[in-house]
């Protein structure tokens, strides 16, 4: 199904310290006196004098020295939510122009904020989004200094130029292709807005009317000549099950299925599909802070490519996920970055993510890890479902 370049979207409304062993010493300075005159008393009390002071002497492997020497991994803490149980959370922003100052968004209509750094959450009640009898999915949040946005299914767009303070709705066309799963705010007046069927649009108006980036949907540019060659690409009715932007405004999405992804940069008139490299199927995909890109198979397998750019050339990296899936990497920076996935798993790399090693902050948190989200070096933050969000501590 093709999309018009025309306008689609018209505003309506504005180590801790080891423990030192203290051992007697064993010998002494006074001179054993001769054989003959140690008789049998003597000769069993100094024998149970070294007994006694044999077991003192403990060697370093003990378990105590053990737990002594074993370095505290977590840096991660879990903030409770005024939420009920089972709100899967979905994506959090906090506005460039107050640091402190968050939203955070989940399933069951869930909008929480912040204005302590996301210490504390509170709900945030928008009218303009109760005014329906709809149990909304809120998918993104962005925000460029002041100005910010808010997308969710069934299909509402929220818009604020004031840091959140107040939001209007903005009405979207009964003719958009697929749902709104993505947004970015991109400068002033500005986005760009992504659906699960490969729609781009963007505005440069506060959102009176869009255009679009790409010339048809993803399932038209599949099902032509162009989808040649690509498994599972023909007759393609299906839609994205994740989608992924970078710094630069590139775009990687993995197909409903995982038997292939798509990429897109600006100025291309269509998606561009690539074959998996790898034999399961794909489960996310993702940008790495040095340009490069990452890819989760299903059963917990994490590939890097090799190099940087849009690339089909990958190689696998042992993780140790515990046979639970991994669900998303989020980069702190260009050597450090977290991996998160099923049953509380959590994995950090130092070395751009050549070697993983297993945090163990989560293991006792029955929930499955979804998003890991770096706002910058020292904010980030791990979602989950049943309303788990993890902040970092550094």
């Amino acid at each position: 199904m093709a999309t018009s370049s025309t306008a689609l979207l018209h505003l309506v409304i504005p180590a801790s310290r080891r423990r030192r062993h203290l051992v007697p010493r064993a010998a002494h300075s006074e001179s054993a006196p001769p054989a003959a005159s140690v008789d049998r008393r003597r000769f069993i009390a100094h024998t149970a004098a070294a007994a006694a002071v044999s077991p003192l002497v403990l060697p370093r492997w003990t378990p105590a020295a053990r737990a002594d020497e074993v370095p505290a991994l977590s840096e991660w803490e879990r903030i409770f939510l005024p939420i009920d149980s089972g709100v899967v959370l979905l994506d959090i922003a906090f506005v460039p122009d107050d640091p402190s100052h968050g939203f955070l968004l989940g399933t069951r209509q869930t909008i929480l904020e912040t204005k302590d750094g996301g210490n504390t959450w509170f709900p945030r009640s928008i009218p303009s989004a109760e005014d329906e009898d709809f149990n909304y999915r809120f998918n993104s949040v962005s925000f460029k200094g002041r100005e910010g946005w808010i997308i969710g299914k069934p299909a509402i767009l929220l818009h604020t130029s004031d840091a959140g303070e107040s939001w209007e709705r903005i009405p979207l066309s009964a003719q958009l292709p697929g749902n709104m799963v993505y947004i970015k705010a991109t400068g002033e007046q500005s986005a760009e807005m992504v659906t699960d069927e490969g729609a781009i649009y963007v505005t440069s108006n506060r959102g009176y009317n869009w255009k679009a980036a790409v010339q048809e949907t993803v399932s038209a540019t599949l099902n032509r000549t162009v989808s040649s060659g690509i498994s599972g690409a023909s007759y393609y009715t299906g839609t994205f099950n994740t989608v992924n932007r970078s710094a630069d405004g590139r775009y990687v999405a993995v197909s409903s299925r995982g038997n292939f992804y798509l990429t897109w940069e600006p100025g291309q008139p269509f998606w561009q599909p690539h074959n998996r490299a790898v034999a399961r199927r794909i489960q996310n995909m993702g940008w790495r802070a040095d340009g490069g890109l990452w890819l989760l198979v299903r059963g917990g397998g994490l590939f890097l490519s090799r190099g940087t750019g849009i690339t089909e050339d990958f190689e696998e990296v042992q993780v140790q996920s515990r046979g639970f899936g991994i669900l998303d990497v989020g980069y702190r920076s260009q050597e450090e970055a977290w991996a998160a996935g099923g049953s509380g798993v959590l994995l950090k790399t130092t070395n751009g993510g050549k070697s993983w090693m297993r945090d163990k902050a989560a293991d006792n948190i029955a929930a499955n890890l979804y998003s890991v989200k770096f706002l910058d070096d020292r904010k980030g933050f791990v979602l989950g479902n049943d309303g788990v969000l993890l902040r970092y501590l550094g």
